[in-house]
C-alpha cells in the first residue's frame, strides 16, 4: 500500500468514525482497520539479516 493509499484509508476511517453526518458502517470500519493494521504490522516487523557467506 502506498503512502497516498494509506492516507486515504486513514481519512476515510476518520470520516466514518467522527463525522456525525456519515452513517456508521461497521463492516467498512473493521475492513479499514484490518488493512491499516496489516500495513503497520509489516512496517514494524523485524527484517531478516542479509545472508552472509562464511569463509572456510
Amino acid at each position: 500500500m502506498t503512502e497516498a493509499e494509506y492516507g486515504r484509508k486513514l481519512d476515510e476511517l476518520d470520516r466514518l468514525i467522527n463525522d456525525p453526518e456519515v452513517p456508521i458502517q461497521p463492516d467498512r470500519v473493521w475492513s479499514l482497520l484490518a488493512e491499516i493494521a496489516t500495513r503497520e504490522h509489516a512496517a514494524a516487523a523485524p527484517r531478516r539479516p542479509a545472508d552472509r557467506k562464511r569463509n572456510h
